[in-house]
């Protein structure tokens, strides 16, 4: 049983609360969102393993099964051309789970007038894989949920 970590503190979520269909009816995978704190923050990694992508506004981490998960900070912060997220690692890095990615301020996010949320995804994989969905407060390298 494998926990993914929150990449963020603040509210979990249903995915299906993601204002994004592709996330909200699973498409990419099974997951839950989370609502982050508006404060300059640093996004974790949710899982050991490796970075197979690492953008300014997203990034996917495999464990040693190959289970993906993929983290998007908010919903369509690709077309803030990476202005206001700093990459703390690279793609090819070898990380632990809470290990921080990405700089950034879901506030500011907020104020460009875009959502903030985020998705954490079990990327290709089944519903029924994901059990333990936490809801309401989670910190910061909480458990998020759990990938049977």
């Amino acid at each position: 049983m494998l926990s993914v970590l929150s990449p963020a503190p603040g509210a979990a979520v249903a995915l299906s609360a993601v204002p994004d269909p592709v996330f909200a009816q699973g498409m990419v995978g099974p997951g839950v969102a989370v609502v982050p704190i508006a404060e300059p923050q640093e996004a974790v990694a949710p899982i050991s393993g490796k970075i197979i992508k690492l953008h300014p506004h997203a990034f996917v981490v495999v464990d040693r099964e190959g289970r993906g998960v993929l983290v998007h900070l908010g919903i369509d912060t690709v077309k803030l051309d990476g202005k206001g997220f700093e990459k703390l690692a690279a793609e090819g890095d070898e990380v632990e789970a809470g290990t921080p990615l990405i700089r950034w301020n879901p506030g500011e996010v907020a104020a460009e007038g875009l959502s903030a949320i985020v998705p954490v995804v079990a990327l290709d994989a089944e519903s029924e894989v994901v059990s333990d969905a936490a809801t309401g407060d989670v910190a910061q390298g909480g458990r998020l949920f759990r990938w049977a």
